[in-house]
């Protein structure tokens, strides 16, 4: 293996990755508003500020989803157990100790295995959930007939608010984790660059200097 400085993250997945973050922002601070945690804005403005930045993150997820699909980029988020009980020490012993992380990033596997099952979760329980529950909110008008009574729309508030409360959970320790080992800005700042260092096989090596010219960044 050869360690060299890539270009991991591409420019499409800068752009969803900070529009997502700006976008997350906005929907936690009006969804606080309407679930009554604060009152620094209007109700009404921020039902509409709320609807608008929603309607715009599930877009940008159509798009992200697309994106991964035809990229091969979803192949970072497949689970693995190689190396997982290794990464799940650090986090509860080795961290507090000052060892090293155990796991090193790889061409095709960026993310540690513990990572992976994090933002897997997310992709495919919570961000579904709260999907499903924010567009029945939305058209509650339509079948509000048909459900009878507020039991229903009881039981999809709790949801969505339990789906956003999860993202919120992930996002805190994202945050947490960026605080440890390195400064916050050598975790942050691949997410500027693009660039990261990671670990590649010679076929890996020869196959981007290649077909991908200008992904490898050269020493020095």
């Amino acid at each position: 293996m050869i360690q060299r400085t890539v270009q991991i993250f591409p420019p499409f997945e800068r752009f969803y990755h900070w529009a997502q973050v700006v976008l997350v922002i906005l929907m936690t601070y009006t969804g606080f508003r309407l679930y009554g945690i604060h009152e620094w804005m209007a109700y009404d403005q921020a039902v509409l500020w709320h609807t608008y930045s929603a309607l715009l993150l599930m877009l940008l997820w159509v798009f992200a989803i697309f994106w991964h699909l035809t990229t091969g980029t979803w192949r970072h988020y497949v689970p693995t157990t190689d190396g997982l009980i290794h990464v799940m020490r650090f986090y509860s012993f080795g961290i507090f100790k000052g060892e090293d992380h155990p796991y090193r990033k790889v061409y095709w596997r960026k993310h540690n295995p513990l990572q992976s099952m994090a933002y897997l979760a997310l992709k495919v329980l919570v961000f579904p959930l709260i999907w499903i529950t924010g567009i029945a909110y939305l058209t509650y008008r339509l079948w509000e007939p048909a459900a009878g009574s507020g039991f229903w729309i009881e039981i999809v508030g709790n949801l969505h608010v339990l789906a956003a409360f999860g993202i919120l959970s992930f996002i805190v320790m994202h945050l947490y984790l960026m605080t440890t080992g390195h400064s916050i800005w050598h975790h942050v700042k691949p997410m500027f660059t693009g660039y990261d260092e990671v670990e590649l096989t010679p076929a890996e090596e020869a196959y981007l200097e290649q077909d991908e010219p200008g992904r490898i960044k050269p020493a020095g």
